[in-house]
C-alpha cells in the first residue's frame, strides 16, 4: 500500500515502503491510505463541494474545491457513526 499526501491525516508525500510491507500508521494511529486515483464521489445534491472515495476498505472524505488538499479517513465504524449523527441533526448548526 503506498502513502498519501495530506496534512490532518499525517500522511506523508512518498512511495511505497517496500513490497508487501505495511507501511508505518500515521500518528493519529490508523494506516496511511493511498487515495491517488481513487474514484471520488459526490452528491447529486447541491454543489458537490465535499466527496468521498472507498478504498481499502476505508473512506476518504475531501474538499472537492481543493482536490490536492488533506483527505480525512474514516474506518468503516467512524464513517456509520458520522453518518448517522448527520442523519439525525447532530451537526445542524441552526
Amino acid at each position: 500500500m503506498a502513502v498519501n499526501s495530506g496534512t490532518d491525516t499525517g500522511a506523508d508525500v512518498g512511495a511505497t515502503e517496500g513490497v508487501g510491507a505495511e507501511p508505518a500508521p500515521a500518528p493519529n494511529g490508523k494506516p496511511r491510505v493511498d487515495f491517488t486515483g481513487a474514484e471520488w464521489l459526490c452528491s447529486s445534491q447541491g454543489v458537490g463541494d465535499v466527496q468521498i472515495a472507498f478504498v481499502d476498505g476505508y473512506i476518504g472524505m475531501r474538499d472537492g474545491r481543493q482536490e490536492d488538499g488533506p483527505v480525512l479517513v474514516f474506518t468503516p465504524a467512524e464513517w456509520r457513526a458520522f453518518v448517522l449523527g448527520a442523519r439525525d441533526g447532530e451537526f445542524d448548526l441552526t
